[in-house]
């Protein structure tokens, strides 16, 4: 059996073998003359893909621990009840204002009735101490007039009075000088004894009516006394004014109470009723008819679905060109398609900094781990009319960043 090539290769020394591959390889480029543009043509191929592909990925930064994100609207009743009727079912979508939850409105009706009655009466006080203002100034001021008036009288009494006084008083003098001169006539007998008599008779009276001057006059003293006190009293009139004006401003503001009370009441019969605070799709029902609710307690959620971006998790060493604004592509791992967005923000810390139990590196036994830093992704509009992205669903954002 003849020996192939390969087989007289074996046997041949090592420079022989290398010349004769050199010599088929020369020969072959003779026989094909074009082989080598091919090869060419093949290497410059394989440059220019890595090339593309370098300035491709050069300017992307992506990854795969991302996530859909959105506004998830916890509904809890205000106001403790009895559950009536539930018109929702879970996964339901809901427009915005529809009647969700009806607790039972009795005992808040007949609150709303209660605080109206309560504002009737605290008006009707009202009503009655602002008409009193008017009257009590009237009728102090009559009062301060004829107290005034009185002190003006009794002062003037006490002048006559006075005045009768100092009359009685000189003719008690003239009486009384008069039954000196007729004592030393009578002991002369140059006039009667009867005479005499009268004499002092009238010297009696005329000292009995200066007693009884005085005690008018005393007594007039005394009326003007009270008359000043009437006066002071009426002079107080201001005051009294002031706390008739406080009464009346304490029943309006007993008013205001009765009013506040009253739109409380109604706003516990409005909250009876309790709808949906954005439009979206229900979730985590909570509640049953019959139920007993007490205010804050979690009933269900509404997932609002008109405002939604994604979170993504990027290694903080992608994010050296990663800037706001940066436009991005988000692939959608349930649908298979891409989404354009941009990035919003970028997160203030690392998610590791926001974990239930933050690394900490004091103890000196320090691992260097690549921290990932959240970055929001906004959608662009216009691109999911049909709302098919769901807060939670699993995305790959690719960023294209401004070097």
């Amino acid at each position: 059996m003849e020996p192939t090539t390969e087989q007289r290769e074996d046997f041949q020394p090592a420079e022989e073998r290398r010349e004769s591959r050199g010599n088929r390889a020369r020969g072959y480029f003779r026989e094909h003359p074009n082989a080598k543009w091919v090869v060419l043509l093949v290497v410059l191929a394989i440059a220019a893909g890595v090339f593309f592909a370098w300035q491709y990925y050069s300017v992307r930064e992506s990854t795969d621990d991302a996530q859909i994100d959105g506004h998830i609207i916890p509904i809890s009743s205000r106001v403790p009840g009895t559950v009536v009727t539930v018109n929702f079912e879970d996964n339901q979508f809901v427009e915005k204002g529809t009647v969700l939850v009806q607790l039972d409105p009795a005992d808040y009706k007949i609150a709303v009735q209660k605080a109206e009655a309560d504002l009737a009466d605290a008006r009707a006080a009202s009503t009655a101490a602002s008409t009193g203002v008017p009257i009590a100034r009237s009728t102090y001021n009559s009062q301060l007039a004829n107290a005034e008036a009185a002190l003006a009288n009794a002062q003037q009494q006490v002048t006559a009075a006075t005045a009768a006084q100092r009359e009685a008083e000189a003719n008690h003098h003239r009486i009384a000088a008069d039954v000196q001169r007729f004592s030393a006539l009578v002991a002369k007998d140059e006039i009667s004894r009867q005479q005499y008599d009268t004499a002092v008779a009238q010297e009696q009276a005329a000292a009995a009516a200066v007693d009884s001057a005085k005690a008018q006059v005393a007594a007039a003293n005394s009326r003007v006394a009270q008359a000043r006190a009437g006066l002071g009293a009426a002079q107080t009139a201001p005051q009294q004014i002031e706390v008739t004006q406080s009464r009346a401003g304490s029943a309006t503001a007993a008013v205001a109470r009765a009013q506040a009370a009253l739109d409380q009441a109604k706003l516990n019969l409005q909250y009876t009723t309790i709808v949906a605070s954005q439009p979206g799709i229900i979730s985590k029902r909570n509640v049953e008819p019959g139920q007993v609710i007490q205010p804050g307690q979690p009933l269900f959620a509404i997932v609002y679905l008109e405002d939604i971006w994604v979170t993504a998790n990027f290694k903080e060493t992608q994010l050296k060109n990663v800037k706001v604004g940066d436009p991005a592509k988000i692939r959608v791992d349930a649908y298979g398609r891409e989404y354009t967005g941009h990035i919003d923000s970028i997160g203030g810390a690392t998610g590791a900094r926001f974990s239930l139990l933050p690394p900490e590196n004091a103890s000196g036994n320090y691992v260097k781990v690549v921290q990932r830093v959240p970055v929001k992704i906004v959608f662009d509009k216009g691109q999911d009319p049909q709302h098919l992205l769901r807060p939670g669903m699993s995305v790959t954002p690719t960023v294209r960043v401004s070097k």
